[in-house]
């Protein structure tokens, strides 16, 4: 059966608010939201969605209106508000990880434990109102993922609660750590800390927009009226065309052209036995027709300062380059055949359709047709037609 997907086009950036609007328009009812908000107990607050037009694109604009003066609150008391609701149970605990993922950064930028942060902008009751509607929308539009596009920050100053700071915010910047960044000309804060704790929680992955078939198109404005471009977020919903196991992995790479064979090769080996998923060298021409080598290490993010150390103490490089991909695997599994020379250990893979592939493990064939002096073509051979004759 196939995923249901969502994909945020954050070209403009993302707020609690575009959010909200982007969900409405896709089809989430502002009632179910407004009925969420009401039960969180702030009196005077209500939602107002409208169509707008940003530089000609249509879109929902969602206001949070207050007609009273709404109190700043810490960590502990908005967590009370979420949990005296008429939440769902699921909605409760999206909600109550916005949160904490936003009380985390806060804690962190102000150097306080997490309990003591006293929450200002995010903590006032439009805030609240956008992270607990975003919490009942997503839940109700029912996606089985998310994916986001790279996300712009947008530049200048922004006045907070603590006096004038660059954008993006502190917060913000805590936010987006390990997200990968957009780059942007507009002189305005694109992204809040309301919209980075929503991407950083709930978005499973990063990247271009993924294989899909594409049931909506959903446009949420922004606040602002931006001369540059249409400050919306766009969200695409539907079904994932691939069910292939997806994931985000790094890759570094550097280009070397004064360094002998020996020493890439074992710099090669140490990145492999630090845990890299893949360490490949391409052939290339450098500056002065020099001829060189570009050294590519496929890893993952809790890899990368590992990897980064190797390929600076085991190579001359100044400079490494590195970037989040997106890749999709088969599923898989260990498997062992039974041949004429022995048990050999290999993997199988799943397509989408069901087939199977198999594929010998290199050391296992390598050790059989060592210890046995048969060519290790023979030992491949055997091993992929003992699997094809399984029965």
């Amino acid at each position: 059966m196939a995923k249901k997907l969502a994909y945020l086009d954050c070209n403009s950036g993302i707020s609690g608010d575009m959010t909200l609007g982007a969900l409405i328009d896709a089809g989430v009812e502002l009632t179910a939201l407004a009925e969420a908000v009401d039960s969180m107990g702030m009196p005077g607050c209500r939602l107002v969605a409208e169509e707008v037009r940003k530089l000609g694109i249509r879109a929902t604009q969602l206001t949070v209106v207050c007609e009273e003066e709404q109190p700043a609150r810490h960590l502990s008391e908005i967590l009370k508000l979420i949990d005296n609701s008429r939440l769902t149970s699921v909605q409760k605990e999206t909600a109550r990880r916005i949160f904490t993922r936003l009380g985390e950064a806060e804690a962190k930028v102000h150097g306080v434990d997490i309990e003591k942060v006293h929450f200002h902008e995010v903590g006032a009751a439009d805030s609240i109102a956008d992270i607990v509607g975003a919490a009942v929308g997503w839940d109700l539009l029912g996606v089985d993922r998310i994916v986001a596009s790279p996300v712009p920050t947008g530049g200048g100053t922004v006045r907070i609660s603590h006096g004038l700071v660059g954008v993006p915010a502190p917060a913000t910047a805590e936010l987006l750590q390990g997200i990968p960044l957009a780059e942007s000309e507009v002189q305005s804060e694109l992204t809040t800390p309301t919209g980075a704790a929503i991407l950083a929680t709930l978005v499973d992955d990063f990247g271009p927009l993924p294989a899909m078939t594409v049931d909506r198109v959903a446009y949420g404005a922004g606040q602002r009226d931006l001369p540059q471009q249409a400050n919306v977020l766009r969200l695409f919903v539907g079904e994932a065309v691939s069910e292939a196991p997806s994931d985000r992995v790094w890759v570094l790479e550097t280009n070397l052209d004064d360094l002998s064979g020996e020493m890439i090769a074992y710099c090669t080996t140490r990145l492999w036995e630090a845990g890299a998923l893949d360490v490949f060298t391409t052939g290339i021409q450098m500056k002065k027709n020099r001829p060189g080598v570009k050294l590519s290490v496929l890893c993952g993010e809790a890899e990368i300062d590992g990897i980064e150390a190797i390929l600076f103490s085991e190579t001359t490089t100044l400079g490494v380059r590195r970037w989040p991909v997106s890749r999709h695997v088969l599923q898989r599994e260990a498997h062992s055949v039974e041949t004429e020379f022995g048990p050999i250990e290999g993997k199988v893979g799943r397509l989408r359709d069901g087939t199977v592939r198999f594929a010998p493990e290199f050391e296992s064939c390598r050790k059989i047709a060592a210890a046995g002096d048969v060519p290790l073509r023979e030992v491949y051979e055997a091993a992929r037609k003992a699997f094809d004759s399984r029965d």
